[in-house]
């Protein structure tokens, strides 16, 4: 529905422009995780979109697609990609939907080890028999699926979300501007976070890193969720240090990341989650701003020498390496250069959109 997210679909209809017609069919509306979301447009977009109602959208295990899904899929595909998780009911509905001779390929960013309960576990069954091969979102999907029933004898494909690296990029006349719309100076030294307020997040290690710095070094949060009363607090605490944005536009995100001279990602396991991808690093790589970030999950796989790993829920260490990093820029450039040479070679859509051709011209010759 976000035009960013659909750029997979652009990217394979231009990238296979003469070799494969490409249609996305996403829902007309539906609730995100920081606002109600309507299908967003792509300027010039390459591929077919197709807006489909959506019932118990608030509800992402339970949610279906109305009507027009099933004569969308009775219609001669050579191939239908399944961007839902294998064990939600939509993917389920999908996968019965589709004729018998179309090659099915679903997608996963699960990377926890999990048994699910019934019907989840039944519609995870169900939507892995008719799949002819699969998509991991990440090295750690892949390992967490790779040996379970109904993955282990199929296809698989290590394939990662992508940046549009035009969009998200390094801009220093824009960087001033937003910089000075937020009250801060050109030499003012901005960390920042975007994305969920959320314990798993690690908001709290970044807030009381913060609070034990000895450095000079403003916080910048842009997103939402349920910890933004504390993060409300410190900035009443620090009114002049501390900024919140809330109700982003994607759109938006490259204004703000290149306001800031670091982006923090500290990430908390639970027994629950771990990271499963980390969108906010790439963009923030492909802006040319350094990461720092926890080692939770995929975040390790995506990072790489592009950044910066530390310990989760280590506050002290974490204020000690933000205060280093603000008083060495030279390490920041070196930094910021890896990002952008590793946003723009592995995580660009043109890169990520070709990748998903050559793999779904692998499985159809099988």
């Amino acid at each position: 529905m976000v035009a960013q997210n659909r750029r997979l679909a652009h990217e394979m209809a231009r990238q296979g422009h003469g070799e494969w017609e490409v249609t996305a069919a996403a829902p007309a509306r539906l609730r995100g995780d920081l606002r109600d979301i309507e299908l967003e447009p792509i300027a010039q977009e390459a591929c077919t979109v197709v807006p489909l109602q959506v019932h118990l959208g608030s509800y992402p295990h339970m949610r279906i697609y109305g009507g027009k899904l099933r004569s969308l899929l009775i219609q001669p595909w050579d191939l239908v990609h399944c961007w839902e998780e294998p064990y939600v009911l939509a993917a389920a509905q999908i996968a019965r939907r589709l004729r018998p001779n179309t090659t099915f390929v679903p997608a996963t960013f699960q990377n926890i080890v999990k048994r699910y309960p019934f019907p989840v576990a039944a519609l995870e069954r169900r939507v892995m028999s008719r799949a002819n091969a699969w998509i991991a979102f990440g090295q750690t999907a892949y390992d967490t699926q790779r040996e379970r029933p109904g993955y282990a004898s199929k296809p698989a494909r290590v394939l990662n979300p992508g940046v549009d690296v035009e969009t998200f990029c390094p801009d220093p006349i824009a960087r001033q501007q937003t910089r000075s719309t937020l009250g801060w100076k050109p030499d003012d030294c901005v960390v920042g976070f975007t994305g969920r307020f959320v314990e798993e997040k690690g908001i709290e290690t970044l807030l009381q890193a913060f609070v034990q710095s000895k450095g000079d070094w403003n916080l910048l949060f842009v997103g939402g969720g349920a910890l933004a009363p504390p993060i409300e607090s410190l900035r009443l605490q620090y009114p002049a240090r501390v900024r919140v944005m809330r109700d982003v536009g994607h759109d938006q995100m490259p204004m703000y990341l290149r306001a800031m001279d670091i982006l923090c990602a500290p990430s908390r396991t639970t027994a629950g989650w771990r990271e499963q991808f980390g969108r906010m690093l790439i963009e923030a790589m492909a802006c040319g701003v350094p990461v720092l970030a926890s080692a939770s999950g995929e975040i390790p796989y995506v990072v790489q020498d592009a950044g910066r790993l530390l310990p989760e829920n280590d506050p002290r260490l974490w204020a000690e390496t933000i205060d280093h990093l603000v008083v060495n820029p030279a390490m920041r450039d070196e930094l910021a250069t890896r990002g952008v040479s590793r946003a723009r070679t592995e995580f660009s859509w043109q890169t990520v959109a070709r990748r998903h051709l050559d793999f779904f011209d692998e499985v159809l010759a099988q």
